[in-house]
């Protein structure tokens, strides 16, 4: 196998030696053609410049006696010699060069590319005898059959056990075939905890702030997967008799939600998982169809391996604006509120959801910016129907008093928060 290595690589030297002496005799070729082009214009164009100062061509000047005037010696001395070129000679010049830049960059890249062919060959060639050599031996040493006599050394005294021998050869290259092996994975193992760590940093994120991606897209999904053309049909104009079991409808956002009545604020949050949620304060207590201020919230966000399936369900009631439609059936009655406004406060301002009104209101309660509890966004309805005359006022009997400064209700916690809260036992 080396002394075939070996040809390969004095063939190889041999022809790069040859290819290297064709070009240099190219080039000088090369060479000699254009500088015999330029030398042979250059000539034309200087007989051309001194003859056509003169009124007689040579020929005739020949015949005539020699003049001996000064004028006609200071002539010839003040015709010039630099060579004029002309477009012809131009483009032979050009031309040539042309011819030797192709000639020459075309063999060096057919060069390149034939010795990068030749290598992969020997690679491939050197790889294949090294297997065949593997596998031989494997098959010599567990088929071969052998007549229990060893080869002698060199010298003839030593006997020479060949299986051991092969055995040993064999060990080497599967050694050597071991050590790469190792080394590209050692080479390849030294980008795993880089890889490691960009993974759990990019799944740290996700796990805190895909709400601000999902609940985006969520306020222009139907959060309540109501059928549109059911809620879309209403008469806002008509009182009619509906089912008993308290529900929210809003067309506009194609929303129909059951509500959780009377729940304290200790336990809003548990029952924002089943629908929205209805809680008194004192100065917002009344119900659909009374006097005074009648809350209620749900959530806008939440993450997405929540198990909620509300966690969504006022994330577009940022889209709501004056004029458009609220739908609350209660006690086997539906009670239809136009918008009239919309505000953002802070999460303490408790405050503004006590309003002195003679009219029964509604106040839809929920986080914003969408995906945060940063801020709280109230949106409020006036009752259209049915009509309100007569409607009594609301009681703060059974009402809770909540202190300025304390937190309305949010969206569920974040990754963290949970974390917090796990650990403070909240």
């Amino acid at each position: 196998m080396n002394s075939d290595t070996g040809g390969q690589f004095s063939n190889s030297f041999g022809r790069n030696t040859s290819g290297d002496a064709q070009r240099r005799a190219a080039v000088d070729l090369a060479r000699k053609k254009v500088l015999a082009a330029y030398l042979s214009g250059s000539q034309t164009n200087t007989r051309q410049a001194i003859y056509s100062n003169n009124t007689t061509p040579p020929a005739a000047n020949a015949a005539q006696p020699k003049p001996t005037t000064p004028a006609t010696t200071t002539h010839y001395k003040s015709a010039t010699t630099t060579p004029a070129i002309n477009s012809e000679s131009w483009k032979t010049y050009h031309s040539a060069w042309q011819d030797y830049y192709q000639k020459y960059y075309s063999e060096y890249y057919s060069n390149a590319a034939r010795n990068y062919i030749a290598k992969e060959r020997l690679k491939d060639a050197r790889e294949q005898a090294e297997d065949e050599e593997i596998a031989s031996a494997i098959a010599s040493i567990g088929g071969g059959k052998t007549d229990g006599k060893a080869g002698l050394s060199l010298d003839g005294t030593e006997p020479i056990d060949e299986n051991a021998d092969i055995k040993t050869r064999l060990r080497q290259k599967i050694r050597k075939k071991a050590a790469q092996t190792a080394k590209k994975t050692r080479r390849h193992r030294r980008f795993i905890p880089i890889f490691a760590g960009v993974f759990v940093v990019l799944l740290i994120l996700f796990l805190q702030y895909n709400r601000l991606i999902f609940a985006p897209i969520m306020a222009y999904v139907s959060p309540g997967n109501a059928p549109a053309d059911g809620i879309e049909a209403l008469d806002p104009t008509i009182t009619q008799t509906v089912s008993a079991d308290p529900r929210l409808l809003i067309p506009k956002l194609n929303i129909d939600v059951p509500i959780n009545f009377d729940i304290s604020l200790s336990q809003v949050m548990e029952a924002m998982n089943h629908g929205v949620a209805h809680y008194r304060i004192n100065g917002a207590s009344s119900y659909p169809g009374e006097i005074g201020n009648f809350i209620i919230t749900g959530h806008s966000a939440g993450d997405v391996y929540s198990s909620n399936p509300y966690k969504y369900i006022f994330s577009g009631l940022e889209r709501l604006e004056d004029g458009d439609l609220i739908y609350v059936n209660y006690k086997s009655v539906r009670y239809t509120y136009r918008v009239v406004a919309k505000q953002v406060i802070e999460p303490t301002n408790v405050s503004a959801l006590v309003m002195q009104t003679d009219k029964p209101l509604i106040t839809l309660v929920t986080c914003t910016p969408l995906g945060t509890s940063r801020y709280r966004l109230l949106v409020t309805g006036e009752q259209i129907s049915p009509s309100y005359e007569g409607a009594s006022e609301s009681s703060d009997a059974g009402t809770v008093t909540v202190d300025e400064g304390e937190l309305l209700p949010s969206n569920e916690p974040s990754f963290f928060e949970g974390i917090w809260n796990w650990l403070t036992g909240k």
